[in-house]
């Protein structure tokens, strides 16, 4: 069948096109039914290392999404070599299972940050933040100084409850609350109460002091703390090598 008889007969080519891409949805969809998982299990001494956001860290990421970080910003490390020498351990699939919507990608206007999570100081990326220009001379990132201002969180418990709606395991009821001290720990399990999040919120940010202004919550506070947190769930050495890749 020639090119031409296709291209200038409408429905002829929307049915072919429509064969064509039900077999590419076919090709990725199907071999999913017949992995055990995709997900990698990140366990160390019986608890899930990988959690969700506390209240303070998923302001923070919503800062990052309404500034639009993630147009200049990935979060996957891709399995290759200089990717690895430059970044660390690729991604894994399980490092994002609590994030809506993932920040994956392959734009880079900047570096990567799936990994950036405690490899510079709070003092750095608030300077950085503020003016890119005085800790990096080749940066192109804007200057982000309306970050100091304070931190509006009186909704917070809404958004946790939103999520919540979509499989993300934060608590409310004493129930709940126990499943995940068994899941992640009593530490990890209080940042997910629900009903005690402004309390935790304002209590983070007063112990890591991420903005250098201990007398308020501000946005800026928010923001590196979700920064210094990205990466930092998995330690790599706990596991032996090989054992992710048998999840790929």
């Amino acid at each position: 069948m020639k090119h031409e008889s296709i291209e200038t007969n409408a429905g002829l080519l929307i049915i072919l096109t429509l064969i064509v891409i039900s077999i590419g949805g076919l090709v990725e969809i199907v071999p999913l039914y017949f992995i055990d998982s995709t997900i990698e299990e990140v366990k160390v001494e019986g608890k899930d290392t990988i959690h969700p956001y506390s209240s303070l860290e998923l302001r923070g990421r919503d800062i990052y999404q309404r500034e639009g970080c993630y147009t200049c910003h990935s979060q996957m490390i891709r399995p290759f070599r200089d990717e690895a020498l430059r970044y660390g351990h690729y991604s894994l699939a399980a490092e994002s299972k609590f994030d809506h919507p993932f920040q994956w990608g392959s734009k880079r206007t900047g570096p990567d940050l799936a990994r950036v999570g405690k490899k510079y100081s709070n003092e750095w990326h608030v300077q950085h933040l503020i003016a890119p220009r005085s800790v990096v001379k080749e940066s192109i990132m804007p200057n982000y100084p309306w970050l100091m201002k304070p931190l509006q969180y009186k909704n917070v418990r809404d958004r946790m409850r939103a999520l919540k709606m979509v499989g993300v395991p934060y608590s409310e009821t004493t129930a709940e609350y126990e499943v995940n001290v068994k899941r992640f720990g009593e530490d990890v399990a209080k940042n997910l109460d629900i009903l005690k999040a402004e309390e935790n919120l304002i209590a983070q940010a007063a112990t890591g002091n991420y903005d250098g202004n201990a007398s308020d919550v501000t946005e800026m506070d928010a923001l590196v703390a979700y920064l210094q947190l990205l990466g930092t769930m998995v330690d790599f050495s706990k596991f032996d090598d090989g054992h992710f890749a048998d999840f790929r």
